[in-house]
């Protein structure tokens, strides 16, 4: 690391302080609507759509548009927590906030030729082998460049396989009932990480604010979180943050307990 930390108090203390500047944040989503009020000062580095046209995928510029508003909840998220991380819209999903594994995979294909750090993947696919397949090869291309990813997972059950949350090497978060702004560790889990998903009010389509309940609203948590830390320690890779996070994370207790 280019900035050593000499005990957990450093890495505390930049996380605390941190405001995502200089890190880049992909949000594989549903777009981001560009213009909402509640976006005021994003930092929008890129809005691109992935589409199919006549059985080709095509890569567009799309102008800060959201299909359904769920991208636009997240980054909302995102900007209270890292205020100053780039953002970068990836729209893979449609109108019913529905995807393909091979569309998603273009998706992050071009967050990485862009430069992106953190790829928030606030989504979570059952699929059978073929999808799953399509999913590891990019996960793996992520922690091999030292990428991180940090995910969803299912909403009703952490032990439901959801894909790319089920892969070890991601940051997987589920939602916990807690007003808290900070991010929790359950050992012992693939799901490791919980953050507040419970009544987070978010911006949505059409310039309105909503109450949404899901592990779609905590991932972006713990991205900004991670963004925070990096910004001040821009060398920590994808095996140090599942070495250090969970020693910044504050402990599990049952009463969090959503799912």
């Amino acid at each position: 690391m280019s900035r050593t930390a000499t005990n957990l108090e450093e890495f505390r203390s930049a996380m605390f302080h941190g405001t995502g500047a200089g890190v880049r944040v992909a949000i594989i989503d549903s777009g981001i609507e560009a213009g909402h009020p509640g976006l005021a000062g994003m930092r929008l580095r890129d809005s691109i759509a992935i589409l199919e046209e006549r059985g080709r995928l095509v890569v567009r510029e799309d102008d800060g548009i959201d299909a359904y508003g769920h991208g636009t909840g997240v980054a909302s998220v995102l900007l209270r927590t890292a205020p100053e991380a780039e953002v970068g819209s990836f729209r893979v999903l449609d109108a019913r906030n529905l995807s393909r594994a091979e569309v998603i995979r273009q998706g992050v294909r071009e967050a990485l030729a862009r430069g992106y750090h953190i790829i928030n993947c606030s989504f979570g696919s059952k699929g059978g082998v073929r999808t799953i397949m399509t999913f590891k090869e990019w996960v793996d291309d992520c922690w091999l460049r030292g990428v991180h990813v940090v995910s969803a997972c299912n909403n009703y059950s952490l032990y439901e396989p959801e894909w790319p949350g089920h892969f070890a090497s991601t940051l997987t978060v589920s939602m916990a009932r807690t007003e808290s702004d900070h991010f929790f560790y359950r050992p012992g889990h693939l799901v490791q990480f919980s953050a507040q998903g419970e009544n987070v009010e978010v911006a949505w389509l059409d310039g309105r604010f909503e109450r949404r309940t899901g592990s779609s609203f905590a991932v972006p948590r713990l991205s900004g979180c991670l963004a925070r830390l990096m910004s001040a320690m821009p060398d920590i890779t994808p095996a140090m943050a599942h070495e250090l996070l969970p020693k910044l994370a504050h402990p599990w207790s049952p009463e969090l307990e959503f799912i």
